[in-house]
């Protein structure tokens, strides 16, 4: 009986020794740096292959006369001159300019007013009950539409273009943080009322950093409706006073018959939507994530 007791308890110490151990490498950060052949070959050449094979094919269709008509599908390279020409003209940065400068700006007041919307949703069951629709309603509808009516209440100016980006990522934002706090254990909620975590307290110290992986969930969502939304009023109010962005480089395209500069600003709106999220936006959610033991740092 002795033996079998005393065999136990050696099980269970090692038990919690193996899970004391397990515990301690999950914590452990690994401090060596990845080498370059293995990064290379995990993180760049996939989509460098992939844009590789996109441009084969698109190459393809053009030399193979699948397409054979230049004013619908124009080469890579009448493509590549456009934007060479642009560049060389001191415009392309100022297409970007515009539109960046106007999407961040834009998001930035978003970021503001949906914060404490969806806080306010989330933690008030009137005003969840009342607003909650709401917010998934606008949320759904096309970015589009607010544009008709903004034009007439605001004129063309850069005002209207900040009201359609605000209608456009205010929901995406505040109902991401509504699921973020949806999602906080109550245990910790109630762990902080005991530490005396109540009120703004418990909301700045508990709530807001428990929430962080949907609040930061919602905020890419919110860029990209702002983004969107951004595009769908540059090409719809064009206006001399508001400068040249990349949607209104995308009309004048269309309105010159020219596809070779509507292809132009395809791709610079897709580079730079792509751009903001791999810059900002993917490395605030892998830091948050991995804060939280939720992804492991190869």
């Amino acid at each position: 009986m002795a033996s079998t007791d005393s065999t136990t308890v050696a099980k269970d110490g090692s038990d919690l020794e193996g899970l004391e151990a397990g515990l301690d490498a999950l914590e452990t950060r690994q401090t060596h740096r990845t080498p370059f052949r293995q990064t290379f070959v995990e993180k760049i050449l996939p989509p460098v292959l992939a844009v590789a094979l996109v441009l084969a094919v698109w190459q393809a269709l053009v030399s193979f006369k699948v397409v054979a008509d230049p004013t619908k599908l124009p080469a890579p390279s009448a493509v590549w001159d456009v934007v060479h020409t642009a560049w060389l003209q001191g415009e392309l940065l100022g297409y970007i300019w515009t539109s960046v400068s106007r999407g961040l700006l834009g998001f930035f007041f978003a970021l503001v007013i949906g914060t404490p919307l969806g806080l306010l949703v989330a933690r008030v069951k009137f005003v969840r009950a009342a607003l909650g629709p709401i917010l998934s309603g606008l949320q759904s509808l096309p970015s589009v539409a607010w544009v008709p009516p903004a034009v007439i209440w605001l004129g063309l100016n850069n005002s209207m273009m900040y009201a359609v980006i605000l209608l456009g990522a205010v929901p995406s934002i505040a109902n991401g943080l509504v699921s973020g706090v949806d999602q906080v254990p109550p245990l910790f909620l109630r762990a902080g009322r005991t530490l005396g975590a109540t009120g703004l307290k418990g909301t700045w110290h508990i709530v807001l950093p428990a929430a962080l992986p949907g609040y930061v969930a919602g905020l890419k969502q919110g860029w990209a409706f702002s983004w969107r939304s951004l595009m769908a009023a540059e090409i719809i109010a064009s206006f001399p006073d508001l400068g040249v962005g990349l949607g209104q480089l995308l009309e004048n395209g269309r309105n010159a018959s020219d596809m070779a500069m509507v292809f132009e600003a395809i791709l610079l709106i897709l580079i730079v939507g792509i751009a903001i999220d791999l810059l900002i936006f993917s490395p605030l959610e892998r830091r948050v994530l991995r804060s939280r033991g939720l992804l492991v740092k190869n």
